[in-house]
This record gives C-alpha cells, structure tokens and sequence, in this order.
C-alpha cells in the first residue's frame, strides 16, 4: 500500500496533481499505486489555498496537514503518523519576480526545504525499501535559449540566471546527491511553464485575465518577445503521475507541452478568447496592452524535448494550446469568487521584482 506525501498539494500544480489522483480517471492508477491516502502537506502561504482542494477534501482517502517542509520535526511526525512511503515534492517558491525582490525565501523553501524532505526520508525509510521520491522542478535551471537552439532535455547543462532558477537547479542536485549516494529511488522532472485553472494570478494567463476583465492595463515585459513552452497543468499531473509509477529510479524526465509561443503572441490570443466570450463595450482587449520595464535578467526562451518522457513513461500531452486556454479562460470567468478572494488578501496584482 502506498501512502503518498505531496508537498505544496494546496498550490496550483500540486492540487491539479492531487485532484487528479483522486478522480474516477485515475481509477486505474490508485489501483496500480495500492494508493491508501493521499496526504498533503502545505505552509498555506500567499500561493497555497484550501479552496484549491475543495473538491476533494471530502474524499476518504484524502489528508492535509498545514506544515513547513523546513521544520524537520513536523516533516518526521507527518511520515510516522501517516506511514509515508512515497513522496511528490512539489512545495517551493516558484515566482522569479518574488525571488529578485527576496532571494532568501527561496533558498530557504526551495534549497533547505528539498534538504530536510530528503533527509527525513533517508532516515526514517528503512534502507534499500525501494519507496519513491519524485522530485518535481522546472526548465528554468537550465537558462536560455537561443532562437535556433535545440529545446532542452534531460542532458541540458545546468545555467540558472534568476534566483529562482538557481534555487531549484540546488535543489535538483541534492536530489541526484541523495540517489547516487545513499541509493535512495529518486525520480526528478524538469517541467515547462504550466497553465490552467486555479492559478494564482501574479502569473502570466491569470493576470491578463484578470486585468482584461477589470479593464486595467495588460503589462507585458519589454518587447513581448520572450518564448516559453506551455504546458496545461492537467497534463503535467498526468505525467508527474506517469513518472512516479514507471521513472527509472535516478533518472530526470523533462516534461513540455510542445507549445511555443512568445509572451506577446500568448497576451493577444488571450484577448482574442475574452472577446469572443464577453466583447468590451469600447474597443477590444487588446487595446489595454501596455509595454513595461523588462524583468532583470529576464531569459529570453525556454522549449522542452519530452522525447524521452513520451517514450519511457508512455506520456504525451492531450490538450493543445487552443484547446487549453479555451478551458482556461472558460473556468476564471465562472469562478470570479475564487479570484475575487485572491485578489482581495495580501496580493493586488501589483508589478513586482524590479528592486
């Protein structure tokens, strides 16, 4: 029997991911998995939201504990009182815009946060017991893409330009220290830019909606011009899935939607959408976009080869761009009070990372 802990299960995509585990649609897993519960441990900060998991809180095996994966005494009481055998680390900072303001959240969640996870695991796992760590991380650790560059995948040099990106390219490689030194079964994908519903609205999709909605400026960074593989969050859940049950034990698997698309492109098909479901009364959506000082070492592009994901863990994604940002937009136009109560609490949308 598996009892699952997911990190940062109450944010975007690791709610997506619990969500989906505990769907009829994933019937066939939770029986391959002999899933027992699902156990979700979050700080619940500005990006982690309950709400998130309402559809699923009332499932029986489902759990959550509120809780700091730096705290190496709560991390140890949660694997001995739910008899954890199978983690999917998710918590982290993720915004690179938060992490120019204030590296050292980052380095604290994402570098020590990783470190304690791994450490409780190794000491309380009996050795050789074969139990699962997913590592989850981003394409970011791997910089930026020339136009002509091939896409990354998983032999791509590490070259992290944010602090963001450098705190998870730390936190990737204690997971490979952990696999190769103490022989523990470590599983880590490198993930492109996700999208969907629930988002939290300091990224790109949600944003623009949000904004467009309310009529206020669409600010997009520098000249639009930066490139990033898309990813519906859905299909990501499926496939940190697919890599949990099938990964070969210290292998990365680098996950992309195939989509790429710059950020300007991405603003204008969003407005295309919102006018097509709720048309302005003056002018179009597009009008609002508005050219604003670039992010500081902002990385020009990032695509993802998925090549081996595809092959090895018989993965593919299923939803197209158009395809996901129709469901995207659909679902933040009918779950205003969600983003209403987002909205309302410590963040308002405001432009950050340019200290």
């Amino acid at each position: 029997m598996t009892n699952l802990l997911v990190t940062g299960g109450a944010g975007f995509i690791g709610s997506a991911l619990v969500r989906l585990l505990l769907s009829e649609e994933a019937r066939q897993d939770r029986e391959e998995l002999a899933l027992g519960s699902v156990v979700v441990l979050d700080a619940l900060t500005y990006a982690g939201n309950l709400a998130n998991l309402a559809p699923v809180q009332s499932h029986p095996l489902f759990r959550f504990v509120q809780g700091d994966i730096t705290d190496a005494a709560a991390v140890t009481q949660v694997f001995r009182e739910y008899a954890i055998n199978g983690i999917i680390h998710l918590a982290a900072e993720s915004h690179v815009d938060r992490s120019i303001d204030d590296p050292s959240a980052f380095i604290r969640t994402n570098v020590d946060g990783t470190y304690r996870l791994l450490e409780t695991a190794r000491r309380v796992w009996p050795r050789d017991s074969g139990y699962r760590f997913l590592h989850v991380s981003t394409d970011e650790v791997f910089g930026s893409l020339r136009p002509a560059d091939p896409a990354f995948c998983e032999t791509t040099p590490y070259a992290p330009n944010s602090p963001y990106a450098a705190s998870k390219a730390a936190s990737d490689h204690l997971a490979r220290a952990y696999h190769h030194t103490y022989g523990m079964n470590v599983v880590t994908s490198n993930c492109s830019n996700n999208y969907g519903p629930y988002q939290f609205p300091e990224k790109l999709i949600p944003l623009m909606i949000l904004n467009a909605l309310e009529g206020r400026p669409l600010p997009v960074y520098g000249d639009g011009g930066q490139i990033r593989d898309w990813l519906f969050v859905d299909d990501h859940a499926r496939a940190l899935i697919a890599a949990f049950l099938h990964g070969k034990a210290g292998e990365v698997y680098t996950i992309g939607g195939d989509n790429e698309m710059t950020n300007l492109e991405l603003v204008c098909t969003l407005c295309a959408g919102l006018n097509e479901r709720r048309p302005r009364a003056a002018g179009t959506y597009a009008d609002l976009v508005t050219f604003v000082q670039d992010r500081p070492g902002h990385d020009r592009r990032y695509a993802i080869d998925a090549t081996k994901a595809r092959s090895e863990l018989d993965w593919s994604p299923r939803e197209t761009l158009t395809t996901g940002l129709a469901r995207t937009i659909d679902w933040y136009l009918a779950n205003r009070a969600w983003c209403d109560a987002i909205t309302q609490g410590t963040y308002r949308r405001e432009r950050l990372g340019l200290n």
